[in-house]
């Protein structure tokens, strides 16, 4: 029974400690939102198809998987950057239904403009680990990620 507080403790602190580090995340992407003069769902968006487009473009729904959000938000969201010009939005060669979603030069420009400031945020929020341990940090948190997408899933269909 002791041994199960015990994991419990462990296991408690680990998630405030998520709660903790999802809380400053925010912060700082609303930071880096209002240095390009757009909110943080947009600016999310922008890391999303920064991240996700190798050179075609990326489908709106990739981006809301990646995200975790409704597509329909993308959609929204993604005219408004368009509006913005820090985006653009053409059919998809393969099927019209779709667009391909990409950043234009201008956000190109305004997100390497923010590079060293985010090199230096990230020696910060990372100081003291190398890229070993964040490897291992970011495979284990890969593994907690997929194990609580399913735990969630049993949940929800009333198993757990």
């Amino acid at each position: 029974m002791a041994e199960a507080k015990q994991l419990d403790r462990v296991v408690t602190d680990f998630i405030w400690n998520i709660v903790e580090i999802h809380s400053q995340l925010e912060e700082i992407h609303k930071s880096w939102a209002q240095m390009l003069g757009i909110t943080e769902a947009q600016w999310l968006i922008l890391m999303a198809i920064d991240e996700l487009d190798q050179g075609r473009g990326v489908p709106g729904v990739a981006v809301a998987n990646k995200l975790r959000i409704d597509p329909s938000f993308i959609t929204n969201q993604t005219k408004r950057l368009e509006k913005m010009e820090l985006l653009t939005r053409l059919t998809s060669p393969e099927d019209a239904r779709f667009l391909q979603i990409s950043l234009t030069q201008k956000a190109r420009t305004e997100i390497a403009n923010l590079s060293i400031k985010r090199q230096a945020l990230n020696l910060t929020m990372f100081g003291g680990l190398d890229e070993e341990s964040l490897h291992y940090l970011n495979k284990r948190l890969t593994s907690i990620a997929k194990n609580s997408r399913l735990a969630s899933q049993k949940l929800s269909i009333g198993i757990l």
